[in-house]
This record gives C-alpha cells, structure tokens and sequence, in this order.
C-alpha cells in the first residue's frame, strides 16, 4: 500500500469504471490528464512543505539533501513556487529545448522557445500577434542560438545567469501589475526585461519594446480576468 492509500490499480479501475464505453485513445487522454493533476499536486506539496522549512531557517543545502538534489536544483525548483501549470511547462519545453540543440545549460533563447511551445499562453498570443506568425518567431531564435554541441546532457540542466535574472523579473513583473500569479506573460516580461540576454535582442528585433509589452500584457491579463467573471 502506497503511503496515499491509492494504488496503480485504484486508478485503473476508477477510469474504467467512470468511461466504460470510452476508446483507448479516450482512456489515454484522461490518464493523461489526470496524471498532469497528481503531479501539479504533488509539486504543490512538496512547495508547501518547503516554503515552511524556509520560514523556520532551514538552509537550502539541507533541503536539498532532503529531497535528494542540490543546494541550486532545490532553490531553482523553489523559485517555480507561483508559476501557474502553463509556465511550468514553458520551463518543462526550455530544458527540452537546451537537450534537444545539446547545450549544457539554459539560456533566455531556450526559455522563449518554451513560451513558444505552451500554444495556451498568453505569451504565446503576444509573440504570435505582433509578428504575425509562430514561425517567425521560431526562425528568429534558431538564427540567434549558439551551434549544437556533440552530446546532449543527461539529467538535470542548470540555467544561465541571465536565465535566473529573467525568472526573477519574472515575479518582479507579476507584483508590479498586482498580480499573485506568475504566468507565460510575466515570464515574457522577465526576459525582455534582461537587456543583455539573447532573448531580449530577439524580442528587440522582433519590434518589441518593455514598455509596450507591459501594456499588452496588463490588457491581455485584464480581458481574460473580465471573460472569467462573466
């Protein structure tokens, strides 16, 4: 028995029970589903649980040890502490994206094409609209990125400088517009925000400016605040 009480097969047998003239392809789309909820639940958990440990001074060195990373995995994986489901998976694609070009390690340019990836963000509505197509977009950032190393890295990725300052202004971003999320938006904001990164000078190029991009993201953000209350 699991320490939850639930079991692989409680899960089948719940699925079956709930579609019992569902296909498989339907039957994998909820599992996928609801595995994407344990996981986002289990990581709210663990968030919970560390966030006290932190109030109490417990240092990140013994965090780590206790979760079986490092010192910086464990600050990193803190930092996400408010990133809605859809900036996690921005931040899921960005690591994909550095294995994938084997870089061994996370740049702004890695990040922008996880906002790119996530098709339900808000991010991705903006790049999208101001340049007329995703694959503008994508064609800038492959034209800045560094060539493809020899071997693509294996486990954990760590970020680049200019990546961790852009997941800072990230949340800087989110409490100047008054909000208690982080989502794909701010995550925009953060990395234009970085001057000297690469995904600034592409943002840049692309014709965007901060100050702009923070006016489109407080509308976008208030249209879609509107549409829910209605």
């Amino acid at each position: 028995m699991s320490p939850l009480n639930i079991s692989l097969a409680d899960l089948i047998a719940r699925i079956d029970e709930e579609l019992p003239d569902a296909g498989d392809l339907a039957r994998i789309s909820e599992a996928h589903l609801r595995a994407q909820t344990l996981s986002a639940l289990g990581d709210q958990l663990l968030d919970h649980y560390v966030g006290k440990a932190r109030q109490a001074g417990v240092p990140w060195s013994e965090i780590g040890n206790a979760i079986g990373v490092s010192k910086q995995a464990a600050q990193q994986r803190h930092a996400f502490e408010r990133f809605t489901d859809l900036n996690r998976h921005c931040i899921v694609l960005a690591q994909e994206a550095a294995r994938t070009h084997k870089h061994d390690s996370i740049g702004t340019e890695h990040i922008l094409l996880g906002l790119l990836g996530e098709t339900r963000g808000l991010a991705y509505e903006v790049l999208t609209a101001k340049t007329g197509s995703e694959q503008r977009v994508r064609d800038a950032i492959e034209e800045a990125m560094q060539p493809a190393g020899t071997k693509a890295p294996r486990g954990h990725i760590a970020f680049r400088p200019e990546s961790k300052e852009a997941i800072e202004q990230a949340s800087r971003a989110s409490a100047d517009l008054g909000h208690d999320w982080v989502g794909t938006e701010h995550m925009l904001l953060g990395l234009i925000r970085v001057e000297a990164s690469v995904a600034a000078r592409i943002l840049h190029d692309l014709g965007f400016t901060s100050d702009e991009l923070h006016e489109t993201v407080r509308a976008g953000t208030s249209q879609q605040s509107a549409a829910r209350d209605k």
